[in-house]
């Protein structure tokens, strides 16, 4: 194949627009459960610069994850990485002075972990995972297919 965008097009090279999904957590503490709709890049060019970074130390690999593939409905990222990592810069501190860097903290982890099972859900939709091995009757382990034996059987 020649590479050129209209092959790459017919091979299907570009990842396509966001995929909505609804996510459900409760907050750490326990007490509210929320849900919300978000929208999943599937993996493609962000995502390999934001694993790219993470292997040379330069930022969390899985806040990176979250950052690359969170967005919304045109595409447009939601989070940074430092979002996830930190929080946002705090309001009533920025209210009180304009400089300010305080955050409000990390996101929250349910939340974190809602969001990296839609990620995964839009990028293994529809690819086969390999069956597991199927086992004998009242067995726990693999079943094994028997060997014929080279003995001859006497008659």
């Amino acid at each position: 194949m020649q590479l050129s965008i209209e092959t790459l097009k017919q091979a299907g090279a570009f990842t396509g627009r966001p995929v909505r999904k609804e996510i459900t957590w409760t907050q750490a503490d326990g007490d509210q459960t929320f849900t919300a709709t978000v929208y999943v890049r599937p993996l493609g060019y962000q995502t390999a610069v934001s694993d790219v970074l993470a292997a040379g130390g330069k930022q969390d690999s899985i806040a990176g994850r979250i950052a690359a593939s969170i967005c919304d409905e045109e595409g447009r990222p939601v989070f940074t990485v430092l979002d996830i990592t930190h929080g946002p810069l705090d309001p009533e501190a920025l209210a009180k002075d304009p400089e300010s860097t305080q955050r409000l903290g990390a996101l929250d982890g349910n939340l974190s972990v809602a969001l990296l099972y839609a990620i995964h859900e839009v990028n293994t939709t529809g690819k086969m995972s390999p069956s597991p091995n199927s086992t004998s009757s009242g067995t726990k382990s693999p079943a094994r297919s028997a060997r014929q034996s080279l003995k001859r059987k006497s008659a």
